[in-house]
């Protein structure tokens, strides 16, 4: 998988589908796999079904975006470990995801609500790692698309772990 079908997938994970300005939509179905080592020590599976979002565009005196906010529910999740077809499933629920473009090409990700994180080998901290996340998290996405989680509060699931 490549950088950036990796960051594209996580953000698509992370923070719903990518919409237009104020826009509103109900989010395509998708299913994702991830190589053993990548996401969890298996190979893991991801399906996701329904979720309604709203997302929003700030833009600077420029017309370029300088901010999103995306609010809403979140696809429904199923998770499968592709090794031993153990799953966990997740209803959709409620998240708010606020996004920062940084003047070095980087983003700063505030979440609040349901959220899932996942993060690679290449990451900080290092990977592989699928956790929910029910609170607040922070995270940033430097320009080469390397994750790295700031701080979180609240409940922290261990998706990996629920399905070894």
């Amino acid at each position: 998988m490549n950088n950036v079908n990796r960051v594209g997938v996580r953000k698509i994970l992370v923070i719903a589908a990518v919409l237009g300005a104020a826009s509103s939509a109900i989010a395509a179905d998708f299913t994702v796999d991830f190589p053993a080592g990548l996401a969890c020590a298996f190979s893991l599976r991801i399906e996701g079904n329904g979720g309604h979002q709203i997302m929003r565009e700030f833009l600077d005196e420029n017309g370029n975006i300088v901010r999103t906010l995306t609010t809403g529910t979140g696809s429904a999740l199923t998770f499968t470990n592709l090794n031993t077809d153990v799953t966990l499933s997740l209803s959709s629920n409620g998240a708010v995801t606020n996004v920062t473009k940084n003047p070095d090409g980087s983003e700063t990700v505030v979440t609040t609500g349901h959220n899932i994180l996942i993060l690679f080998p290449t990451d900080v901290p290092a990977g592989p790692t699928t956790t929910l996340y029910v609170g607040r998290v922070v995270f940033t996405i430097d320009s080469s698309g390397t994750f790295t989680l700031q701080e979180h509060s609240g409940e922290a699931i261990d998706i990996c772990a629920a399905l070894s």
